[in-house]
């Protein structure tokens, strides 16, 4: 049985797998922007678009609030830092292993050459 301890990293990376979610969050990356505004520049239907958006709130990507009758959406950077995090100790612990993998290899091609010359 698989145990799912970090449901917001997941959210984040399910977010972020798709290419229209993160042109959304490229796009947000600048200001502010309107769900319509938003919708207007992808080629799929602005229900579509909300989608989109409703997948990136969850995962705590970006915020909606409303300024006036107008539903605006922004960008919450912060929300990165956890996915950077893991995948800084991911990154750490496969050049640890790599290290060790060349290091092996060396060895080995050294006990080959000093072995040959016996």
């Amino acid at each position: 049985m698989v145990i799912n301890r970090q449901p917001a990293l997941n959210r984040v990376f399910h977010a972020l797998a798709d290419p229209t979610r993160r042109e959304i969050i490229i796009r947000l990356a600048g200001h502010d922007q309107g769900v319509m505004e938003l919708a207007g520049r992808f080629a799929i239907s602005q229900p579509a678009v909300t989608k989109h958006l409703d997948v990136l709130e969850k995962a705590g990507l970006i915020v909606r609030h409303k300024h006036g009758r107008q539903r605006r959406c922004r960008i919450v950077p912060t929300a990165l830092d956890p996915s950077l995090v893991w995948i800084e100790r991911c990154r750490a612990y496969w050049n640890d292993r790599l290290d060790v993998l060349e290091k092996f290899i060396e060895e080995s091609k050294r006990k080959e050459k000093s072995d040959a010359g016996d």
